[in-house]
């Protein structure tokens, strides 16, 4: 083999290595890849279905409730606009709370309709909050405060 044959091998199989790679990372990028839905999103039924998801907002004052002798708890949260029972079993983190917020990771349950999450992340100090359920709650604030405004409040469960 001539040696311009020989580059012309090496740089073809570099090249072709490298889109293997790219589309590899790209494949895994897409399988990882978890979205961010409101509560009254989920409520609207506009989620993935198949895939995990992530809802966040605060936990409703009064709604943790703790099976005896076990891990398992359940707990609602709230965009301030509507609110969505969720079940976890796990170690829940310390900071986690009635009333501070909450991101919680997993799917629907299709047949009761509550969120099983597999994952519960807490806020790590008092002046922070997820940046996806900031923005949720601030929209949902200003919507709950146009709707008192008009007289007019609704939540559609599906």
């Amino acid at each position: 083999m001539k040696p311009r044959q020989q580059r012309m091998l090496a740089v073809g199989l570099a090249a072709a290595g490298l889109a293997i790679a790219t589309a590899l990372t790209l494949r895994a990028f897409q399988d990882n890849m978890m979205f961010f839905v409101t509560v009254t999103d989920v409520i609207a039924g506009e989620y993935p279905a198949d895939k995990n998801f992530r809802i966040g907002g605060l936990v409703v004052d009064g709604s943790i409730e703790r099976v005896e002798e076990s891990l398992e708890v359940s707990f609602r949260v709230t965009d301030m606009r509507c609110e969505m029972p969720v079940s976890y079993t796990g170690v829940l983190p310390d900071l986690f709370r009635e009333g501070q917020g909450v991101v919680a990771h997993g799917k629907i349950d299709d047949a009761s309709g509550i969120f099983v999450a597999n994952k519960i992340l807490a806020k790590h100090d008092e002046n922070y909050m997820a940046p996806e359920v900031a923005e949720s709650l601030a929209a949902h604030v200003d919507e709950k405060m146009e709707q008192a405004a008009s007289g007019s409040e609704e939540c559609n469960y599906s």
